[in-house]
């Protein structure tokens, strides 16, 4: 998300809490149920929808890269832009884009997004829960992300973005596709064309209108906040994820399928009673050069040379924080198996400081 990395506090004097206490957050879908804004409470017209969340009157948007949205059953990856610049608050349905009867597509971002979800697109059997599938969701698994440039360095135009998985020593690359006798299997403003071309939604193709791959690899120059988070959707109870979205009978209407879920599912009541415990783990976030953040991603670097033995390092206290702070902490768990992982994570909780 392109908002400000101290959460808003040097822009906006009633701003104190900051980015720890989660202020500043912003998205493209220009959400109303965040409560500050911009340092002041959105207040003004608030209407609650349960007895955590709701709607004011403000909204407040950015550019968004949803590097990794999934559960168990489907996944994609999504750029949305916005033609304005870091965080911004909008004012009124129009402005903020609301899913309202003709303004969801005039707003200052785009909501769509450009996606790559390999269920929709086809390829149904390669990202699931269980041995059939390419990528086996009941195991662990690495999820890469490759942004390539127009010039292949650091400083040029996003042209590309790539994706890959590495699952038991195995790199997987993303399923290709076939658009308008053209081959995909990756995100680039020519996919986009030829995936809005394929399920008639050139009529609002707001990604291009507000500046296409382009104007995602802007506010990445800018820097982006990693935001991580378990979720459910009031709205639309996560069908554009997993389901069939928009709503529709057979036979569905192109892009509509977007994977397996039955359109009765996702319900925020029923997530919330009988799925309390569910859980996920993120962990060895790295960034690199293309091939060096993962298992079997390229030459390994060169050995460092021989250094003469330091004096031992004197056994951690009982009680003590294992590697000095809580990242790396958990950086020393061992990835598998699962409830061994699980279990040094907590510990890592209890005994390092926040």
């Amino acid at each position: 998300m392109a908002q400000d990395a101290d959460g808003g506090m040097s822009k906006y004097p009633g701003n104190t809490a900051g980015a720890k206490f989660g202020t500043g957050y912003c998205d493209a879908q220009c959400p109303h149920d965040v409560k500050f804004i911009n340092g002041e409470a959105n207040l003004l017209d608030w209407t609650g929808t349960d007895s955590s969340s709701g709607a004011g009157k403000y909204g407040t948007c950015c550019t968004e890269l949803d590097i990794w949205e999934s559960n168990k059953r489907s996944t994609q990856l999504t750029p949305h832009t916005c033609s304005t610049d870091g965080q911004y608050r909008c004012v009124n349905a129009t402005d903020c884009g609301d899913n309202q009867k003709g303004d969801r597509f005039v707003g200052v971002c785009d909501k769509d997004g450009c996606d790559y979800n390999p269920y929709r697109m086809g390829a149904e059997r390669f990202y699931g829960n269980g041995s059939s599938f390419t990528v086996d969701t009941s195991k662990p698994f690495t999820v890469v992300t490759e942004f390539h440039t127009s010039d292949k360095t650091d400083t040029g135009d996003l042209v590309e973005i790539r994706r890959k998985y590495v699952q038991g020593g195995e790199v997987i690359e993303n399923p290709t596709i076939t658009l308008a006798s053209k081959q995909y299997n990756s995100i680039s403003d020519d996919y986009c064309d030829a995936q809005m071309a394929a399920f008639n939604a050139t009529n609002h193709d707001e990604f291009k209108a507000h500046g296409g791959i382009k104007q995602t690899g802007k506010a990445m120059e800018k820097g982006l906040v990693l935001v991580m988070s378990l979720w459910d959707d009031h709205d639309v109870n996560m069908l554009w994820l997993d389901s069939v979205y928009p709503p529709a009978e057979k036979p569905y209407p192109p892009g509509a399928l977007r994977g397996p879920c039955s359109p009765d599912s996702g319900k925020p009541d029923t997530i919330e009673k009988e799925f309390s415990d569910a859980y996920v783990t993120y962990s060895n976030i790295k960034t690199g050069p293309f091939g060096s953040t993962y298992p079997s991603g390229g030459p390994s670097p060169p050995p460092s040379p021989p250094q003469p033995p330091g004096p031992p390092s004197p056994p951690a206290p009982p009680g003590s924080c294992p590697g000095g702070t809580l990242v790396k902490c958990m950086g020393l768990c061992p990835s598998s198996p699962p409830i061994v992982y699980k279990d040094c994570i907590a510990d890592c909780g209890k005994r390092c400081p926040k």
